[in-house]
């Protein structure tokens, strides 16, 4: 569209053209969205001229392209995104009833506002490859007062599922958290997976317990029915991993703490992917060996990294190895730069984007790696009306 300086006699005045924004409803204040109707008019007066009241609609639209830029795509932080209604899966004519409980797998997830995105993806994931996906129970779990809206959004997104959510008392680690490298690593929920024995019913032995930023590309039968053997948990290793890198010098300094690692061939494994027995590890009390090294990083600052030093710990030298396809981890880039990566060599059962790069975060900002289009076809997230697309 073009401007002159001077007036002009031209009474056919063009179109306002539509601009290439994506406008969240939730995202505008009313106050802005009230102002839209007034955007012709200052656009269009009499003459074609450079007023002042062209120069405040053009700020008002720069403006909302700002505040749009930097809100993310499922809304404002707090709010719940809504998703698309998934197709139903049946079981096969293999699998054995429900009402048998050894036919029954668990799985174990949480969900916030952040990271509801990835755990919806991840839930579907499951159902979509495992041969039978009505014998999987989801057990959540959540640390927000609204979990009526939580059971609201699993129930019409996965109408047939069956699952159970859980009330996790974030005052039970707050004041055990220490700072980490990257804050998401700080909020309590992160800290759930310690209280699974105490949060799930007794008669629940064993438990798979997933991250929200990962999805399964393979029957979660074959991870459910590992032999843990006379281990309390179950995970993939990663012994070329520089082990001395997840604490800090003033762990590897003091004899006693150093100690804790004698007799032990401790490697790294991540906590985002766990096969665990309840029993087990009730009888042996780890939560509360969890919380023990809690309270001595808040005294000694001994690790940065969150939940997963207390878990290296606890149980590295003592896990229970499961292949590597069952974690192909790290693709969400390191916990600062979030940087795209490529998958380790080998077969491929569960792709994790851990680290800071998230796959729905640079999908919607469209700078995505190119893995992460291997998760965007669990992407359930309903995108909201655009007031300004060209669609």
């Amino acid at each position: 569209m073009m401007f002159t300086l001077g007036p002009t006699t031209q009474q056919n005045y063009p179109e306002i053209p539509k601009l290439p924004l994506h406008l969240h409803k939730n995202h505008t204040p009313k106050l802005l969205l009230l102002c839209f109707p007034f955007l012709r008019f200052f656009a269009m007066p009499p003459t074609l001229s450079l007023t002042l009241a062209h120069y405040l609609a053009l700020l008002l639209v720069l403006l909302i392209v700002v505040v749009e830029a930097h809100l993310p795509a499922n809304g404002i932080a707090g709010e719940f995104p809504t998703f698309r209604e998934a197709p139903a899966f049946r079981n096969g004519r293999e699998c054995r009833n429900r009402a048998h409980g050894e036919s029954v797998f668990h799985i174990a997830m949480t969900l916030d506002a952040t990271y509801l995105r990835g755990s919806i993806a991840g839930v579907f994931s499951v159902l979509q490859h495992t041969s039978c996906p009505e014998n999987v129970v989801f057990h959540f779990i959540a640390t927000t007062h609204r979990r009526a809206e939580l059971r609201n959004i699993i129930t019409t997104t996965f109408p047939y599922l069956a699952f159970h959510l859980y009330h996790f008392n974030a005052n039970l680690v707050r004041g055990k958290i220490s700072y980490s490298i990257r804050r998401a690593l700080d909020q309590p929920l992160n800290y759930a997976r310690m209280y699974l024995a105490d949060l799930l019913p007794a008669n629940v032995r064993r438990i798979i317990y997933f991250d929200s930023d990962l999805i399964v590309v393979d029957d979660v039968a074959k991870l459910w029915k590992i032999d843990l053997h006379a281990r309390v948990l179950g995970a993939p290793e990663y012994c070329h991993a520089n082990f001395t890198n997840y604490f800090t010098h003033r762990f590897w300094s003091n004899p006693s703490y150093a100690a804790s690692f004698n007799g032990r061939d401790a490697c790294y494994f991540n906590t985002g992917v766990m096969v665990i027995d309840l029993w087990k590890w009730r009888e042996g009390r780890y939560t509360e060996k969890l919380e023990s090294w809690m309270r001595i990083q808040k005294r000694n600052r001994i690790y940065e990294l969150g939940s997963l030093p207390p878990f290296l710990l606890v149980f590295a030298g003592d896990v229970e190895r499961v292949g590597h396809r069952w974690n192909q981890h790290g693709l969400g880039g390191d916990n600062l730069e979030g940087l795209c990566r490529d998958l380790h060599p080998g077969p491929v059962s569960l792709l994790h984007w851990s680290g800071k790069g998230k796959p729905w975060l640079r999908i919607d900002s469209k700078k995505p790696c190119p893995l992460d289009s291997l998760w965007a076809p669990y992407d359930l997230f309903r995108h909201s009306f655009s007031l300004f697309s060209d669609s």
